[in-house]
């Protein structure tokens, strides 16, 4: 009997001081869901720590020590999800590196920016982190917090120069305003709430991540393979009676 209570207690402790650690972790991990979905629908300035807290079953203080500061947080949640899309980037834009067909490495171009993005939504079944990153690349304040350039811009460098080297034809203007389109088209498709699942009646759903993915990379393949500006002199007229230069001078001189 002497012996039993000995150990049980020795048990006891043992558990108690392996609990906090497990506890800690469970109740970060709570912080970064619940901060991510409250973000992702009410963005940076509108999510508070308390409202974080209380979704989150904890102290305001616990926030706090794990993350330092609401800012903190925020980072936080990219810098738990951007490694993944880095590296799920770049492993696209070596194997495009390889493709010798210009055409074919332009569409391996788009599904390296496109995918990782779909497949995220999709694995996770949430657009919380979408949303965050659409509202963060168009928040006037981000710049200050220097999310955007410290963790997606070296990548979109190499992305943008990938772009460039299967469009050798094209200006630097139209390879950066071809990574603008296709961020957008990607962000809009991403951070989508149902519309398009409800105007489609059904046919159209983000969450079916092959589906998105092929009409996402089809239309932009597309886009940026005919996008090409005409040379100045030589524009068609848009079949709406658009005058091009050289008419419009041909005109005034008769």
């Amino acid at each position: 009997m002497r012996a039993t209570s000995r150990s049980a207690p020795g048990k006891t402790r043992r558990a108690s001081t392996a609990s906090p650690e497990k506890a800690g972790g469970a109740a970060r991990a709570r912080i970064l869901t619940a901060a991510e979905q409250l973000f992702g629908e009410r963005g940076y300035d509108g999510t508070s720590v308390r409202q974080i807290a209380l979704a989150a079953d904890v102290p305001v203080a616990l926030v706090n020590y794990h993350f330092g500061s609401k800012e903190g947080l925020y980072r936080a949640i990219f810098e738990l999800r951007t490694p993944t899309i880095v590296d799920q980037r770049l492993a696209g834009l070596q194997l495009a590196e390889l493709e010798t067909d210009p055409d074919k490495r332009l569409e391996l171009v788009i599904k390296t920016l496109i995918v990782p993005m779909v497949h995220l939504r999709n694995q996770e079944r949430s657009a919380g982190f979408a949303r965050i990153l659409a509202r963060e690349v168009s928040d006037p304040s981000s710049k200050d917090r220097t999310i955007i350039s410290d963790l997606f811009d070296p990548i979109a460098l190499r992305v943008l120069k990938a772009i460039g080297e299967a469009l050798p034809d094209r200006t630097l203007q139209e390879i950066h305003w071809a990574y603008h389109v296709m961020l957008g088209a990607m962000m809009f498709t991403v951070a989508d709430a149902g519309r398009i699942k409800r105007l489609s009646d059904g046919l159209c759903d983000p969450d079916d991540e092959a589906s998105t993915a092929a009409h996402l990379v089809a239309l932009l393949h597309a886009a940026l393979k005919y996008g090409k500006l005409p040379q100045r002199g030589t524009a068609a007229t848009g079949g709406m009676g658009a005058e091009t230069p050289t008419s419009s001078k041909a005109k005034e001189e008769t």
